[in-house]
């Protein structure tokens, strides 16, 4: 067995707006993700055709073909805009669809949008995956909104989005390998 294994990592890209922003902020998180290291990356959008499908009409068949995915991650970025102080309704139907996907696991957040800079979403998710028996890691990337936030060349206006993405992800590492160990020699009862 490796030593130290990747961490799985479930970046979750939660925006269902048309002309939405997340697919150019997963862009950016992914390469930080990547340039970090450590990690083996899933990218699971609620838009793409068989999921959003499956979780508006509720056909539990379809559903699972994203299930194995979120078992087999470690660990969960969610990049979400706000939408009305909350987070968007395909991203609650993925989260309700799974209970012990999520168990025992770390999540962290990327967020955007208006004057709270997308962290009242934040604020409402962490609520929702503490239910969930998971571990949300503190410190959140967030952008105050799409118009600006990011140049021509997909990278963030303001350099210090890498050094928060790189403090959210090596706290994202730590978790989700103490978590995985965990699971792994006594499994969570939750």
């Amino acid at each position: 067995m490796e030593a130290n294994p990747a961490i799985r990592l479930a970046v979750i890209v939660a925006s269902a707006r048309a002309g939405r922003f997340g697919p150019v902020v997963a862009r950016w998180f992914t390469g930080q993700a990547e340039r970090l290291g450590g990690f083996e990356l899933d990218v699971i959008d609620v838009l793409d055709d068989d999921l959003h499908v499956a979780l508006t009409v509720g056909d539990a068949a379809r559903v699972e073909s994203v299930s194995a995915r979120l078992a087999a991650a470690d660990a969960f970025v969610v990049i979400t805009p706000e939408y009305n102080h909350s987070f968007p309704a395909p991203l609650k139907s993925l989260i309700d669809w799974h209970v012990a996907q999520w168990r025992a696991k770390p999540v962290g957040f990327v967020c955007y949008g208006g004057i709270s800079q997308g962290l009242r979403a934040v604020e409402q998710l962490r609520l929702v995956f503490a239910e969930l028996h998971t571990v949300t890691v503190r410190d959140t990337v967030s952008f105050h909104s799409t118009a600006g936030a990011f140049g021509a060349d997909g990278r963030p206006a303001d350099p210090a989005s890498a050094v928060a993405a790189k403090t959210m992800l090596e706290q994202l590492l730590w978790w989700a390998a103490v978590l995985r160990q965990a699971r792994a020699t006594h499994p969570y009862a939750g």
